[in-house]
């Protein structure tokens, strides 16, 4: 089924999920100092979707570039892998106090998740951070997300904070994604540049062409991510049943400018719920098989979670988070999904309720078995 067309601007009526992804180039200035002014008005269109019912989750960087005028290092912190760890060190402190205090004027609270590559590919950890932020925004709460960066090396990096935002919405399970960029949208051609480039304002594939149309440089010379990583993350996030944007993010309150007409590029999502699940279908080995009955098998195909109660048997080594394949009575495969227990203790609960379980186990219990959101029919 075609994903709806979004309404530019993402607003609150149309987009029930937004990521905001915000760069180094734009919240940091020259001399490594906050762009205060600029980051209320952000602030401002954040408090204002929010009160309308949209739910926000900021990817944020900005902690090297202030880190590094802190520690007085020089290429802004990023001369080598020491300094841009030191650098994030100290700056996500003065990049955390800052969104907290904007955000608490507003009535509104932050959480901090500082995160790496290895954190959304290992299969547990991602599920608890898929956990994390759903019980955040079920709270109110406004994630501020970055990269761990004092801690990352290069095998476990994201390396630039767009596609650190596509993962987060496909973690999140966002409608959109928008960055935030010192130009406005995707071009024919760098419209720094070759005064003969024009705007794409809509996607429907990434193609070769349109591929063909990334610049993989940083303006700035503070970011990590040009265009090339930009398309990147429209590949991730469109990949993934969300649309993803290219706005300006130099307007005052540029999510405001937007909605009210400013250029920006859409990457229009692909298949919806199938499409952010496809990953789960295709690319993980599978660690078990959970055979169950005809009343979880009607339960599956009408979209809900597998409860313990409708399991027959488990087989296979694995951990929670671990990928299994769910057979119906008859033996056939007929979805894939990510599983809430260890093996052991999937064992012990097939076939029970939820207090029966919370007896068996003695602690706090996930009631699904598979929960519907890290689970793909076949």
């Amino acid at each position: 089924m075609p994903h709806p067309l979004p309404q530019a601007g993402f607003p609150a009526g149309s987009v029930r999920r937004l990521v905001v992804k915000i760069g180094s180039a734009l919240l940091v200035d020259p001399a490594g100092e906050i762009r205060l002014g600029w980051l209320k008005g952000v602030v401002e269109d954040i408090a204002a979707r929010h009160a309308a019912g949209q739910q926000i989750i900021v990817v944020s960087s900005g902690a090297i570039a202030l880190g590094a005028r802190r520690l007085g290092l020089p290429k802004g912190g990023r001369g080598s892998l020491d300094d841009a760890q030191a650098a994030a060190a100290v700056g996500q402190i003065a990049l955390s106090h800052h969104w907290t205090g904007l955000l608490h004027q507003k009535g509104l609270t932050a959480a901090q998740m500082l995160l790496t590559l290895d954190d959304l590919e290992h299969r547990r950890r991602y599920l608890n951070a898929a956990a994390t932020l759903e019980r955040l925004l079920s709270l109110g709460v406004v994630p501020v997300i970055n990269e761990n960066d004092s801690v990352a090396t290069t095998e476990i990096r994201f390396g630039d904070n767009d596609r650190l935002a596509a993962r987060i919405g496909q973690a999140a399970r966002a409608d959109a994604v928008a960055l935030l960029s010192d130009v406005d949208g995707l071009y024919t051609a760098n419209p720094h540049s070759n005064p003969d480039a024009k705007l794409v304002p809509l996607v429907k594939r990434i193609d070769a062409d349109i591929a063909a149309m990334a610049d993989g440089g940083s303006g700035s010379g503070m970011g990590s991510g040009g265009m090339a990583s930009k398309i990147a993350a429209a590949r991730i996030a469109t990949g993934a049943g969300a649309h993803l944007a290219i706005i300006s993010g130099t307007p005052q309150r540029p999510l405001s400018a937007w909605e009210n007409g400013a250029n920006g590029t859409i990457f229009l999502a692909q298949h919806g719920k199938r499409a952010r699940q496809n990953w789960l279908a295709g690319r993980l080995a599978i660690k078990g098989h959970v055979h169950i009955d005809a009343g979880a098998e009607k339960a599956l195909l009408a979209g809900n979670s597998l409860l313990p109660a409708g399991v027959v048997s488990i087989s296979g080594s694995f951990s929670r988070g671990d990928v299994v394949d769910i057979a119906g009575p008859e033996g056939r495969v007929l979805a894939r999904g990510l599983i809430e227990y260890d093996a052991p203790d999937a064992i012990r609960i097939i076939g029970k309720r939820k207090s029966e379980i919370v007896e068996l186990l003695g602690q706090p219990v996930r009631p699904a078995l598979i929960h519907r959101d890290h689970l793909v029919m076949l």
